[in-house]
């Protein structure tokens, strides 16, 4: 759960990120009164009811889409073939489709310029009412199909991750024996659009720790906002237990900071204590405002460049093979435009927060507090709570300005 509540299109510099608008809020959140149950109570429906009027909130703006202060650069995404033949996930989209009843369909399938697309979060379910069908409601040959979905979507390493940050949830729910809120299949599908492979369309999965959106017009995709999470990061009991998520990410980055000199470090390095929630992007910020910040990749070597690339790489390989290399040829050829920042000690065993920011990709890595995970210190960072967020700026998250441009040429 986040618990950074800077409400959509708010600035978040890095003196303001980590400041909470409702603390006493967040105090309510992190009892265990509210997580620790199976049925509702009057605490908890009005937490519910706070979730769903930050959503209203958030939804009433129009989409525009993570900016600088400069405002929204244009002409980045351009409509173009790529090679990349789309047809298996078509043909595993319908294949879905198909084996859900009338009503299933009717709360599972979207037009596909419906606001349901922005309708997501990490908070629980229980607190959070998701759309679509979940896992859990499936019979055996729907998951089948789901599953087929993700494997069509995405990689090997993107279906592996997506499987085991499910299982985190599942290890939340013996913590902390609460069916309302968690479980490895409180997974949701929702469909916008027709499968096709020349008009636009796209689905998305929405739950806990993993929300995927992923967009699809002719051989192009665009699988952002994409949403990762972990707790326990590493589940040390129960039926998962081994279970490890965002490991290699997180020691990646560490790796990355590390490398740069003194110098380097001195304009990376944002603060040298991470004592908060310093992620910006979850959930209802859309319209974010962010500031370039840290180290510009044109100061680096060329090692170190190699190095940023391997590292903006492992998020962006979590989608097929053939799209993951058309996004990474985005990624590269705005290389010199791109920074990142560092919040937090850099010690083997550190807690940190990164950011990997450019005019096309922007990625955050944050160590949260416990929530769901007992026995910790609550209120201090954690390497067994990681939350993730990748989007991509400029107006292009859910595919938002390909879509904008094919209906400008193609009017409905």
């Amino acid at each position: 759960m986040n618990l950074n509540l800077t409400p959509a299109g708010r600035t978040c510099s890095s003196a303001t990120r980590t400041k909470s608008v409702w603390p006493a809020f967040v105090a309510c959140l992190c009892s265990t009164a509210v997580f620790a149950q199976s049925d509702y109570s009057e605490e908890t429906l009005a937490v519910k009811r706070r979730f769903s009027g930050i959503e209203d909130t958030a939804l009433a703006e129009p989409f525009v889409g993570v900016a600088t202060e400069s405002g929204k650069q244009a002409d980045l995404f351009p409509i173009r073939a790529t090679g990349v033949s789309t047809k298996p996930i078509v043909e595993s989209a319908l294949a879905f489709l198909s084996t859900l009843t009338q009503a299933q369909k009717i709360k599972t399938q979207f037009a596909v310029d419906d606001p349901e697309w922005r309708k997501w979060s990490n908070v629980d379910n229980g607190i959070y009412v998701r759309q679509g069908i979940s896992f859990e409601e499936m019979a055996d040959s729907q998951k089948t199909a789901a599953w087929n979905l993700l494997q069509a979507s995405l990689s090997a390493d993107g279906l592996r991750l997506s499987r085991n940050i499910m299982k985190t949830d599942q290890t939340l729910k013996e913590l902390n024996n609460d069916d309302l809120s968690y479980g490895e299949d409180k997974y949701f599908i929702t469909m916008m659009g027709i499968p096709s492979e020349s008009q636009p369309w796209g689905w998305q999965l929405d739950g806990h720790h993993l929300v995927i959106n992923y967009f699809v017009l002719g051989d192009q995709v665009v699988v952002t906002p994409m949403f990762l999470g972990a707790e326990p990061a590493v589940a040390k009991s129960g039926k998962y237990i081994g279970n490890a998520v965002l490991q290699e990410e997180q020691n990646q980055g560490l790796r990355f900071i590390q490398s740069l000199d003194d110098e380097q470090q001195s304009v990376a390095i944002l603060q040298s204590k991470k004592s908060s929630v310093d992620i910006n992007a979850e959930a209802w910020k859309d319209n974010l405002v962010l500031s370039y910040e840290g180290i510009a990749a044109s100061k680096l070597s060329s090692g170190q460049k190699d190095q940023l690339v391997g590292l903006i790489e492992l998020f962006v390989r979590n989608i097929r093979d053939e799209h993951a290399r058309v996004r990474m040829e985005e990624v590269v050829e705005h290389l010199d435009d791109t920074y990142f920042a560092w919040v937090g000690d850099i010690a083997d065993d550190a807690v940190f927060y990164f950011r990997v920011h450019s005019p096309v990709i922007l990625i955050e890595f944050d160590h949260q507090r416990p929530v769901g995970n007992v026995g910790l210190a609550r209120g201090v960072p954690t390497r067994q709570h990681v939350h993730v967020v990748v989007r991509t700026p400029n107006g292009n998250d859910y595919g938002k300005d390909l879509l904008r441009q094919h209906l400008e040429a193609h009017p409905h």
